[in-house]
């Protein structure tokens, strides 16, 4: 008997503590701000590629690399088409490693188009050690890993809020409703006036949010016009098969029937 009262109440402590954490951890619908390249006929907006790619630069790539992505990447059709003068002024900015050079020493020279995005650190030990502990991840296919996308992205990006009362946070933890669990190591990364727009944009936390996201978007689906056009090209294609297929097959048989 005194089993079962134990094992009761231990089922008891731990329900409650699963509807606290449930309550205190309750997952919130993503922002949706309505994205340019989504739906069948969607585009990137090349303005806001290029700002996102400042905001990525200025904020973003202190952490986070984007090793999958070269800086040629950014002149081409499809992307920021940014200028290829523009381009190899941006890549000379940074510094890659490169050699061995002819006395067997490695060297660093100015990045090249050919080059891949400078990783702000030396390896992933180093990125995790300056990050007390929390690896930043990869941002060159960051919105395709995660479930919501360029949503969950962009409710991250504006979902700090000081914690409910009744939940505390370690130092170096900070609280946002959109991420799982609530809990973020990361600290709020943008905040109005973080950067100033080249094109003279307002550079509000709503607006650089969406630029870097839509940024990131890109970069992870650098193709995605050019499949949204072979996409339409086949249903056109199909569409007129369709058609010629229904009358080819109406007049074979119509002669069948007239035989008959």
């Amino acid at each position: 008997m005194k089993i079962f009262l134990r094992f009761t109440l231990i089922l008891i402590f731990y329900s409650l503590n699963i509807l606290s954490l449930t309550a205190a951890e309750k997952s919130h619908e993503l922002l949706k701000p309505g994205w340019s390249f989504k739906g069948f006929f969607g585009k990137f907006d090349r303005a806001s590629l290029q700002r996102g790619y400042q905001v990525y630069t200025e904020v973003c790539a202190a952490c986070h690399s984007m090793k999958y992505l070269s800086y040629r990447n950014l002149f081409e059709t499809g992307g920021p088409e940014f200028s290829e003068d523009q381009v190899k002024i941006i890549a000379s900015q940074f510094e890659v490693v490169d050699g061995p050079n002819s006395e067997g020493e490695m060297f660093t020279r100015p990045a090249r188009l050919s080059d891949n995005f400078v990783s702000p650190y030396a390896n992933d030990q180093a990125a995790t050690a300056a990050n007390g502990g929390a690896y930043p991840p990869d941002m060159s296919v960051l919105v395709k890993a995660r479930t919501g996308g360029a949503d969950y992205i962009y409710s991250v990006l504006m979902g700090y809020e000081n914690p409910p009362a009744g939940i505390s946070l370690d130092d170096g933890v900070y609280y946002n409703k959109y991420m799982p669990g609530n809990k973020i190591k990361m600290a709020k990364p943008l905040s109005a006036g973080a950067v100033e727009y080249i094109d003279g944009t307002e550079a509000t936390e709503e607006q650089m949010s969406k630029d870097v996201v839509a940024f990131l978007s890109w970069a992870a689906e650098p193709h995605l016009e050019a499949r949204h056009k072979i996409g339409f090209k086949a249903i056109v294609y199909l569409i007129i098969l369709t058609i010629l297929v229904y009358f080819s097959m109406k007049k074979i048989w119509s002669r069948i029937e007239s035989k008959v």
